[in-house]
């Protein structure tokens, strides 16, 4: 399938649009600043997916905010996010993810973590608050850490 779209640096001008992916994808809205983001625009200049990496306190960066508008997905747009977001930052990236998504993150070379001890301490805390928010809302499926350590090996 022919590339229909570019991946750039977000501006200011997309927060909106950031802000309203994030929604439709119903996925965690904390910590959206525009000037993290890569963006894909589609060739009116429109765009129509959103990736980041944010910063921890504890130093951790984590692969964040992964979202392609609707009718725009399986066109490869997420997968180019993700190759772009890694080309940009150095290893590790860490990502959290609902279990059924693992596989969706392997080709890119991220690994599924399953003890605690291996996780840095700002996915320690998340991994508690999901169990309590799980406990309470009863969500089902469970919560993935996955890290990805190096450019070798990926299929970049």
């Amino acid at each position: 399938m022919a590339a229909n779209f570019t991946i750039r640096t977000a501006i200011e001008s997309d927060q909106p649009v950031i802000k309203d992916l994030i929604h439709e994808a119903g996925i965690n809205p904390l910590g959206l600043h525009w000037s993290r983001f890569l963006v894909a625009v589609n060739q009116e200049g429109t765009v129509v997916g959103c990736g980041q990496v944010k910063l921890h306190r504890d130093g951790s960066r984590e692969l964040a905010s992964l979202a392609v508008a609707r009718v725009w997905r399986r066109r490869g747009i997420a997968g180019e996010i993700i190759r772009a977001l890694q080309q940009k930052h150095e290893a590790p990236l860490w990502l959290t993810c609902m279990d059924q998504l693992v596989s969706f993150y392997q080709p890119f070379g991220f690994v599924r973590i399953e003890s605690a001890a291996e996780m840095p301490a700002y996915f320690q805390r998340i991994f508690r608050l999901f169990k309590l928010f799980q406990a309470v809302t009863r969500v089902k499926g469970q919560l993935a850490l996955m890290v990805w350590h190096s450019k070798r090996g990926n299929n970049l």
